[in-house]
């Protein structure tokens, strides 16, 4: 007989987007756990709630709270419920990063950390986390993370980057420009791709990633910059393209303000270029700023909502809680990764406090060896970097890996439509309107 109250708890996740198989496997290692402690599992979360990344911050924050409360109501973690802490980074580095770890952990009591990406080296929670035997969970998106933890695995044990890092960027997006022409969607009118970065080790990587791949696909680099940030004018960048316009105009450079000055700058004498802005464009707050300007741009993020069932049943709930300008991409990163350590802790019996290594040390080989699907697709960890593989790039079967998305702005009034890579495109790329005739 089946039980009403698991029955009804299994469609609330299904519909928020957690998959049934996983709301059913929780519930039943809920319905099976021996008496534990009635204490809360704290989750602790240093996200940027301010600054000029704070935009990311907020829906890292409302993932988690989301996540939170779904798994509350299936009966938390092994009986226990499930208290999310947040302390602000204030889109600052490694210094302001490190110290909300500690205070998590030392006043917070925090067994686990959670969150998305941070303004600071890529490695900044690596050492405290490891310092007290507790989990930590990023999307800081580099592979000075694949690095450190190949350097020394039995001391990083318990951080998981769970996105792929960065350069999957470069190579990605020129397979993506390849796989336009080969269907006969875009026409190269010169082989010039222009590459802009920020100074930031990220999104330099990502820059030399294309720089380094071009030649291969046929492009040749016409412009390589480095803008300083934050970036109000960009006269002297758009004087260079039109001067020499490029084929392809890649921005890496990925703060949501400033792609979006860039397209209301660019629009007001466009090139006949595509236009890349890697991630930012991602964010509802780009659309608001660059309002009409914004259509026919192409965003791309190695990790972000899908827009197949469980995507599309995520973003819904995510806009019915949080309002229509919510932006399910970042939010649906916080929210998978918590409903993945709920699953790899109910797994090994329950988590570990802070500097119980021996117990987070068995949620961490549980989550090692998951492989989940969510809103943003699979996650499923690399061995030897404790990374996500990413699809296609990595691995050629989606069900093994986390897609990389293309997205392309059709309406400024809604989401990006995403047209890439198959099985989870659900629009055809456009060519964009000032490329028109």
């Amino acid at each position: 007989m089946t039980n009403k109250t698991t029955s009804t708890r299994r469609g609330f996740l299904k519909g928020a987007g957690m998959t049934a198989g996983s709301a059913a496997m929780l519930a039943g290692l809920n319905s099976q756990a021996q008496a534990q402690s009635s204490d809360p599992i704290v989750i602790g979360c240093p996200a940027p709630l301010t600054g000029i990344v704070a935009a990311d911050g907020i829906e890292y924050q409302r993932g988690l709270e989301m996540a939170r409360d779904e798994i509350n109501e299936m009966g938390g973690i092994l009986g226990r419920k499930i208290e999310t802490v947040f302390v602000d980074t204030e889109s600052k580095g490694d210094d302001v990063v490190i110290q909300a770890c500690q205070r998590l952990i030392d006043r917070d009591n925090a067994s686990a950390l959670i969150t998305g990406y941070n303004l600071e080296t890529g490695t900044a929670m690596h050492d405290v986390a490891a310092d007290a035997s507790v989990l930590a969970m990023h999307t800081n998106t580099v592979a000075v993370h694949d690095e450190l933890v190949k350097s020394d695995p039995d001391r990083y044990w318990g951080v998981f980057q769970y996105d792929p890092p960065e350069t999957m960027y470069g190579t990605g997006f020129l397979k993506f420009l390849a796989d336009l022409e080969t269907n006969d969607q875009f026409t190269r009118p010169n082989n010039k791709i222009a590459i802009v970065t920020g100074p930031g080790t990220y999104s330099v990587n990502i820059a030399n990633a294309l720089r380094d791949g071009a030649a291969e696909y046929g492009y040749e680099v016409s412009l390589y910059e480095t803008v300083n940030v934050p970036v109000t004018d960009w006269g002297p960048t758009l004087a260079k393209l039109r001067q020499d316009p490029p084929a392809v105009i890649a921005i890496t450079h990925f703060y949501t303000q400033d792609q979006a000055q860039f397209m209301n700058q660019f629009m007001t004498d466009p090139t006949n270029s595509l236009v890349y802005l890697q991630y930012g464009a991602s964010l509802a707050a780009f659309r608001d700023i660059a309002g009409d300007n914004s259509v026919g741009s192409i965003y791309a993020t190695v990790i972000g909502a899908l827009q197949d069932e469980i995507g599309n049943s995520f973003t819904e709930a995510y806009k019915a809680k949080f309002g229509e300008n919510a932006s399910p991409n970042a939010g649906a990163q916080t929210y998978q990764a918590l409903h993945t350590y709920a699953l790899a802790a109910a797994l090994a019996g329950g988590p570990g406090a802070a500097y119980e290594e021996d117990q987070n040390r068995a949620v961490a080989d549980r989550l090692r060896n998951l492989i989940y699907r969510g809103p943003i697709g699979t996650l499923r960890i690399r061995p030897d970097t404790q990374s996500a593989f990413s699809y296609p790039t990595e691995v050629n079967d989606p069900s093994l890996g986390m897609p990389h998305i293309f997205s392309q702005i059709h309406d400024k009034a809604q989401d990006g439509a995403l047209i890439a890579p198959h099985p989870y495109g659900v629009a055809e790329f456009k060519m964009p309107p000032w490329m028109q005739g």
